[in-house]
């Protein structure tokens, strides 16, 4: 059984905000460069896979496996829009985060909402259904009916997970508002609005590029932006022994660091995933532009010393981190929840 010192964190971490303070000034030189390059390759790769599609619809296919990862970046700009951390300007921000929705199809406002939700109770078993992917503690899951046993089982498998089940949520799911509380009543009406301006500039590039040579070329792209999109969400908050708790004894701090990865990856995995992977730190403090992350990670080793680092090869066995067993304060596989159950 893994465990840290609570106390010992937040005693390491006592001034945070002030470490972290000269990192949240947005930079509009590094703003632009971002842009700059995401959009110049997401829009040469698209010309590219229209090309190669009149020659080979699989060689098209086969530049999305990049051009995916690209879409991430760009989705990345819109994240940081949401957390009016990209540029100073909240109008620049609302209006850059609403040009990458078009190319992500994910709703600007209502997502920020919903991610703002995610960061305000990351880690809390209560809510692990909105702006995460949903994890069910062993005690959950054991009074479910064999129907919702058996959904659960297919909606954390990888095979769908980091399949379908990323296109689904980016071209289906994200077309409705399902959360309808008070908190999301103010983004709700974004949903539809969203939808219309998808639907208007879609059919104007299907009208000008051929339907199907558009729509085809576009949805490959959403889905491998999705299956990384999901890998991505899965990973940096589902690990064996990642820090979950019920509200009552939760803590934001602990949470950031305790309760996000941080993704060791070389520095082109970190280019073309926006670093996303610094999620600890991001965690803490979402007020950091992605672009600032690295130099808070080299600059400041106390963030590196409390966090679970996890890299590549290490985060392929996060797909193994099936429940939250609150007795063993770890998450565990179907497999072993099913072997601790007989022990008893």
């Amino acid at each position: 059984m893994s465990s840290f010192n609570k106390e010992q964190i937040l005693e390491d971490l006592k001034n945070w905000n002030s470490i972290v303070r000269k990192y949240q000034i947005p930079n509009t030189k590094d703003a632009i460069i971002q842009i700059a390059n995401s959009f110049t390759f997401y829009l040469a790769l698209l010309a590219f896979q229209f090309y190669l599609y009149d020659k080979s619809i699989w060689l098209s296919a086969a530049v999305a496996i990049l051009n995916g990862f690209i879409l991430g970046r760009i989705f990345i700009i819109q994240h940081d829009c949401g957390h009016s951390s990209f540029t100073r300007s909240k109008t620049a921000n609302d209006i850059i985060g609403t040009i990458c929705s078009i190319c992500t199809l994910i709703p600007y406002k209502y997502w920020a909402k919903n991610h703002s939700f995610h960061h305000a109770h990351n880690g809390q078993l209560e809510f692990s259904d909105i702006g995460d992917i949903e994890c069910l503690s062993t005690e959950d899951y054991a009074k479910l009916s064999w129907k919702k046993k058996l959904w659960y089982r297919i909606y954390r498998n990888p095979f769908y997970l980091f399949t379908i089940g990323g296109f689904l949520y980016v071209v289906v799911y994200n077309r409705f508002a399902f959360l309808d509380t008070d908190y999301f009543k103010k983004v709700k009406k974004s949903v539809n609005i969203s939808n219309a301006m998808f639907i208007l500039v879609y059919a104007a590039f299907a009208y000008l590029l051929g339907p199907g040579r558009f729509l085809i070329v576009q949805f490959i792209n959403l889905l491998f932006f999705g299956a990384y999109a999901l890998w991505f969400f899965y990973i940096q908050h589902q690990y064996e022994h990642i820090y979950k708790s019920g509200k009552e004894n939760w803590n934001y701090v602990v949470a950031a660091m305790k309760g996000s990865t941080y993704y060791k990856l070389p520095w082109i995995g970190h280019w073309l995933t926006g670093n996303i992977g610094f999620h600890h730190i991001h965690h803490l403090s979402p007020a950091i532009p992605n672009y600032n992350l690295p130099k808070v990670h080299r600059e400041n080793p106390i963030f590196q010393k409390h966090t679970n680092t996890i890299t590549f090869w290490q985060s392929l066995k996060t797909v193994q981190a099936n429940l939250w067993d609150a007795q063993r304060q770890k998450m565990v596989s179907f497999r072993e929840y099913k072997r601790n159950k007989l022990q008893k």
